[in-house]
């Protein structure tokens, strides 16, 4: 906890500077000079590249050192980026770079989690479940349930604990933990704007609420309904081959089934509503720090949220988060990774941003036919690729834009052209690790509870196996 307050305080202290900081670029004009995303080459995005193969290789090819550092080889790979985005743009465009990433994504993107994280984990459901392929394949279900409701950041870390609970006596659990990954952290959350950051965005851009439960429903199921065939059935094969095992009597607890930290759950409401309360009400632009915006209503909800995580802190016993499970180290790991993740991906995101005049310009225009029509299959391959490396939000907003931007359009004669945008930047997040926020952290708390978990590509060796294969599917029947 000391570790997550550091950061937590240097995060405060850098916006303290950042206010003292003489503003030059407002001094000139009020014009802050962003990077120019048509200029950028590809050599601009080494930094992720590498802070990625640093995710992937390092914890295998240096285990120990990698355990002890990530948190500076994280921010080495940022400062890769900035320091040259320094010297070839000017200290004024590498200020705001930084800040404009770190105030409006990184510190709400932290909070939020950090609120989830905190709150869902002192939900404790007490009683013994024993995890054989009919009660893990019910978990995963009721977690792809929830995930639209209560977002797949909620849902995920409501159920990952109980899911590894329930198998803690199994020797077979890593797959559990990835088909979790793959359907409450993902797939799940595409009924509603309240499941992913996507649609989200899309909401906000004027889709309609419901808009996604009626035109995404049907992949949704498909995906799910085979997604869950494909477990249970390797769940039943692993099951049988352990000797059908069954937890120790010493693990059995004689509680009756029931939830522990209740009042967690209103909490958990409280995290809901304020995000989309959030969207729903623009209250403008309450503070201006080097030329990003922070808006209240953004203010107002992180306030709300960090707030709610407090509460939960104080009205939670210590030994419902310790029969839990809870530690702080996963929501520790994430915060540091992903503050590399963010910073060294600023030149992709504005390479994506910069259309068909970036360096990735060729891509962008196969999603338009020689007729001027939309290929929506490439719309659904592309959106989805990046968004599995990059943040799937502004993956979703590019490609929104690239199809006209027009809401009412979109969800009239485009239909199935913003069906196939929020399909792939919701269902392929589940590509690998950093395809969507709640993937890492479930990584984390499974290793943190002695799970095995696989590799970066590893990893990305189960989607395209078993994913890949259901999204050619998706292709071939609607897109």
């Amino acid at each position: 906890m000391s570790k997550l307050w550091n950061m937590s305080l240097a995060c405060v202290l850098a916006i303290v500077a950042a206010l003292v900081l003489p503003d030059a670029a407002l001094a000139a004009g009020g014009h802050h000079p962003t990077i120019p995303g048509p200029e950028l080459s590809a050599v601009w995005v080494i930094p992720f590249v590498c802070m990625l193969l640093s995710i992937a290789i390092m914890p295998l090819a240096a285990p120990h050192f990698w355990e002890h550092h990530f948190g500076k080889i994280s921010v080495f790979w940022g400062l890769a980026f900035l320091i040259p985005c320094w010297l070839v743009y000017g200290f004024s465009t590498a200020l705001y770079e930084f800040l404009h990433i770190i105030l409006l994504d990184y510190v709400s993107f932290i909070i939020l989690l950090f609120a989830l994280f905190t709150v869902a984990g002192g939900v404790r459901l007490k009683g013994s479940l024993v995890g054989t392929p009919v009660v893990n394949t019910g978990l995963l279900a009721i977690g792809t349930v929830l995930a639209s409701w209560m977002g797949t950041t909620g849902a995920a870390m409501l159920l990952i604990r109980p899911l590894l609970r329930a198998n803690a006596h199994r020797r077979y659990r890593m797959h559990s933990v990835v088909f979790f990954i793959f359907l409450v952290a993902n797939i799940g959350g595409s009924l509603t704007p309240l499941g992913d950051p996507p649609l989200f965005l899309g909401f906000l851009k004027g889709v309609s609420f419901f808009w996604t439960t009626t035109h995404l429903f049907s992949l949704m199921i498909i995906l799910s309904i085979a997604l869950l065939a494909i477990f249970y059935v390797l769940d039943t094969v692993l099951f049988n081959k352990e000797g059908r095992p069954t937890p120790p009597a010493s693990e059995q607890s004689d509680e009756k089934l029931g939830l522990d930290g209740k009042i967690n759950l209103l909490f958990l409401l409280g995290v809901v509503m304020a995000v989309l309360a959030s969207g729903m009400a623009p209250l403008g632009t309450w503070i201006e720090i080097y030329g990003v915006p922070l808006e209240g209503q953004n203010i107002l909800r992180d306030l709300a949220l960090l707030g709610l995580a407090g509460l939960s802190l104080k009205y939670t016993s210590r030994r419902c988060r310790e029969l839990n499970g809870f530690s702080w180290a996963p929501i520790e790991e994430v915060a540091k990774l992903f503050l590399g993740i963010f910073l060294s991906m600023i030149p992709a995101i504005a390479i994506l941003r910069a259309g068909t005049e970036g360096a990735l310009g060729s891509l962008i225009q196969l999603v338009t036919g020689p007729d001027g029509q939309p290929v929506n299959a490439m719309y659904f391959w592309l959106t989805g690729i990046l968004s599995s490396f990059l943040d799937n939000a502004p993956t979703y907003l590019v490609f929104f834009n690239t199809a006209g931007g027009n809401a009412a359009q979109l969800m009239g004669d485009m239909a199935l052209t913003l069906t196939a945008i929020s399909a792939g930047a919701v269902f392929m997040g589940a590509n690998t690790y950093i395809g969507n926020a709640p993937n890492f952290m479930v990584r984390s708390i499974a290793e943190n509870q002695g799970v095995r978990m696989p590799s970066f590509f590893g990893y990305m060796a189960w989607s395209c196996g078993i994913l890949v294969p259901l999204f050619i599917l998706l292709t071939f029947i609607y897109f």
